[in-house]
């Protein structure tokens, strides 16, 4: 690749997963779902009866924002809110029935998805960018909680 890795990599990667992220909207369509109620169902699926505070904190996302897609995930029978038994104004948010079938559709999409951005990649090498991409955003998270000439808090200093 011609140029700099300071000059590439930063608009690659922006790039890479902007279309990502299309190419996933276009798959899932397919489904009736759009990525982002994708990624809330996925969510919900792994760590069932979590906050919708925690998961809106966990996706990055503006509570209304989040609102909306559940409502509308609710609206369509894959999720649900319970109350939580200890505070009434937690909801708490559970995958239904119905939505078991749908996300073991969105599995074999994700698998099309991965075959698809890695055509062409050997396994070995596949495993290998994922652990650097992992490298990369470990980097990126210490910098953003410790930024250069920043004192570090107590807990920091002491080990």
């Amino acid at each position: 690749m011609p140029g700099s890795v300071d000059m590439n990599f930063l608009f690659t990667l922006g790039e890479v997963q902007r279309m990502m992220r299309a190419y996933a909207d276009k798959q899932a369509a397919r489904y009736g779902i759009t990525r982002a109620q994708w990624a809330v169902l996925a969510k919900v699926e792994r760590t069932e009866g979590l906050k919708q505070s925690e998961l809106a904190e966990q996706m990055e996302m503006q509570p209304i924002t989040l609102t909306r897609l559940i409502d509308r995930l609710c609206d369509a029978g894959w999720i649900e809110r319970r109350s939580d038994a200890s505070d009434r104004r937690v909801n708490r948010l559970y995958l239904k029935k119905a939505a078991r079938p749908l996300l073991g559709k969105l599995g074999g999409l994700r698998s099309e998805l991965t075959a698809t951005a890695l055509e062409g990649i050997n396994p070995a090498d596949a495993h290998r960018l994922l652990g650097q991409l992992e490298a990369i955003k470990e980097n990126v998270r210490n910098a953003i909680q410790n930024p250069a000439g920043a004192p570090l808090n107590k807990e920091q200093r002491i080990g």
